[in-house]
């Protein structure tokens, strides 16, 4: 996993200065740096990073799938450390920047250090130990939160897998309720302190917001990226308000007035999914009659071929055999693409289902903790259609992170933020009923025929198209 946010220390550049040089061109020579001393900086700052992120990517890990006191004091005090260092290395890279006979990789390198801080904290003392302290404990608290379903305690992994296949609006309005209420309200307050510190940070960097400085990464200005963004969305946005009209209607038809008013807003409860932020899961209820049957689930096919998800009493030896096999089922795909097996550490130590000895952040990722072959997925696999393409979608994360991994430290990342899960996406578009043939899930008398595509086409809609504006939303 690469961990930019919270890495390395700060290094102060070097300047050579000539020993034949006159004391005046000496002094000169102290105060302008070169291109030889920003390509010295950036070799410093890359090994620095390297070695530091191995560490962190430990922690990181160890806090993430250990959800306790301890770890969050440990993962929140790199993260302090980390930040402090990467705001050195921004800082000391914008001297750099505007240097004449720069090479283009070491421009891009300063660039990169200067803008590539998930959450930069300003210089003041204490705000790094502060934003670094909130950011874990936020990341803690949606790992252990809690809501309910009718009357009991159920955590947000199993919230997330009840909404995508409960159609009692009222148990979806109490799953919805209870999570924002204790988990979501709460971490109001500190979402907006370090959402202040972060802002300050940034605007220390040379930013208008911390938002402008993630809108940045794209080779653009970041105003050209937000009016392009803006641009397409308003190519894209008929087609996304025929969608959310045909669903409303639908929901209305199964819930009637009082649930689904036929008119304005979608009920978010009402979408599958915990966020609603992609609809796919209540394709059965809007499906069209004839065009809509595509005629299977792949969560069903998954339990009729014997995927039995983990219960939660099972401490036998077949524990996670299912979600495990799902795994295995995805790394086919890639082989069958090329690409070498997975490791032997990644089956040893990623985490396919959640334990039952102790908290963790369930929220799907994949990591390369060591840069090179530590690949690992970290979640909490339930047997069911989001899941199965969860799955391939990380994956992909790990596959392109493996393809890079003889890059330069500052280049072990995505083209961009938006390029790892552009690449994760499109593995998902793989999954065809072709796909599904080939691996023995789907009877080939069972594919749909070229009458079902706008119900093929729908299902994909619900999910890809539907998801734009929440995307658009939260990278605003």
């Amino acid at each position: 996993m690469k961990i930019l946010a919270s890495i390395a220390a700060l290094a102060c550049a070097s300047l050579s200065v000539p020993t034949a040089a006159m004391a005046q061109d000496a002094a000169t020579a102290a105060v302008a740096p070169t291109a030889s001393d920003a390509d010295a900086f950036v070799a410093r700052a890359e090994k620095d990073l390297f070695d530091f992120s191995v560490e962190g990517g430990r922690v990181a890990w160890i806090n993430a799938t250990y959800l306790t006191d301890d770890t969050d004091a440990i993962a929140a005090r790199y993260g302090e450390i980390g930040t402090e260092k990467a705001v050195g290395y921004a800082l000391e890279a914008a001297k750099y920047q505007a240097l004449p006979g720069l090479s283009y990789d070491t421009k891009r390198k300063l660039d990169i250090l200067r803008g590539g801080i998930v959450l930069p904290a300003p210089t003041t003392p204490g705000a790094a130990a502060e934003l670094a302290t909130i950011s874990t404990k936020l990341q803690s608290s949606y790992g252990k939160g809690r809501g309910t379903l009718r009357g009991k305690e159920i955590n947000g992994s199993d919230i997330e897998a009840e909404m995508g296949s409960n159609r009692n609006p009222d148990e979806l309005r109490e799953m919805w309720v209870s999570w924002h209420d204790n988990v979501g309200a709460p971490m109001g307050p500190d979402y907006a302190r370090m959402l202040e510190i972060a802002n300050k940070g940034a605007t220390e960097l040379g930013y208008a917001d911390v938002g402008a400085m993630w809108r940045s990464g794209y080779d653009m200005p970041a105003d050209d990226f937000a009016n392009l963004t803006d641009k397409l969305w308003l190519e894209v946005k008929p087609l996304y308000d025929e969608l959310h009209t045909y669903v409303r209607t639908q929901l209305n038809k199964k819930y009637g007035d009082a649930v689904q008013s036929k008119t304005g807003p979608i009920r978010a409860d009402l979408l599958g999914n915990m966020w609603a932020q992609e609809w796919g899961n209540i394709y059965d209820i809007v499906a069209p009659p004839g065009a809509g049957d595509i005629g299977y689930d792949i969560g069903a096919l998954l339990v009729t071929k014997g995927y039995q998800q983990t219960d939660v009493a099972d401490f036998t030896a077949s524990r996670g055999k299912a979600e495990k096999n799902m795994v295995k089922v995805g790394e086919g795909f890639f082989s069958s693409l090329g690409f070498a097996p997975l490791p032997k550490t990644f089956w040893d130590r990623a985490q396919f289902i959640k334990p039952t000895d102790r908290e963790v952040v369930c929220h799907a990722s994949a990591w390369d903790i060591d840069n090179v072959e530590d690949l690992r997925i970290k979640m909490c696999i339930k047997v069911n259609t989001d899941d199965f393409v969860t799955i391939h979608h990380e994956l992909g994360h790990n596959y392109y992170q493996r393809a890079y991994n003889k890059q330069p430290y500052l280049y072990l990342n995505g083209a961009n933020d938006g390029f790892h899960e552009a690449i994760g996406d499109a593995i998902a578009l793989s999954i065809t009923p072709n796909y599904l043939v080939q691996i023995g899930l789907l009877d080939p008398a069972k594919v749909p025929g070229a009458d079902k595509d706008n119900g093929l086409l729908l299902r994909q809609a619900m999910d890809m198209v539907a998801f734009l504006p929440f995307g658009l939303l939260i990278g605003k």
